[in-house]
């Protein structure tokens, strides 16, 4: 009988670490982009298109496609502000930039156009820090998506720094 009430005794401690350490496991941490952050890294990249001459839209959104900042030039049409979201979203779907999605991934590119919101075109590059992809920002308007994703790229250069002391 002494044995039978150890055994229980043991089971239940067991029982009880495996509960705990299934409780730690499941909340997970996650980094995520300052309004501030996010709008610094939009404002530059309309910066960086305006000195070129080109009027375009910027979306910023955060690690699950949600838009976190929308900003346009007084010229870029609404058009140009959905655009750089599915291309904004596209980066997030692929945490690269939507360039080389689109040279890596040529043999479904067709297909990942037709899913809802994403745009497999140039102009849209990941937003990283320590390893976590924080968001993706992209870009529309400009004479050809090397120069959207120039500019796109101009906006998380703006940020780098920052992103560079995050651990």
């Amino acid at each position: 009988m002494q044995w039978v009430l150890k055994s229980v005794r043991v089971a239940c401690l067991l029982a009880l670490l495996v509960g705990q350490v299934q409780a730690e496991n499941a909340v997970l941490e996650n980094r995520l982009m300052t309004l501030d952050l996010a709008g610094q890294a939009a404002a530059a990249a309309v910066q960086s298109c305006a000195d070129s001459g080109y009027q375009v839209s910027v979306v910023v959104v955060d690690r699950s496609a949600v838009p976190q900042v929308v900003m346009r030039d007084v010229f870029a049409s609404r058009f140009n502000t959905e655009l750089a979201q599915r291309k904004a979203n596209a980066a997030i779907l692929a945490g690269t930039s939507t360039s080389a999605l689109s040279r890596n991934r040529a043999d479904i590119r067709a297909e990942l156009n037709e899913l809802g919101d994403v745009l497999v075109l140039a102009g849209a590059v990941p937003i990283r820090a320590a390893g976590s992809l924080l968001g993706a920002i992209g870009v529309s308007g400009a004479p050809g998506g090397d120069k959207d994703e120039a500019c796109a790229r101009a906006g998380v250069e703006s940020i780098q720094e920052t992103l560079d002391f995050i651990e």
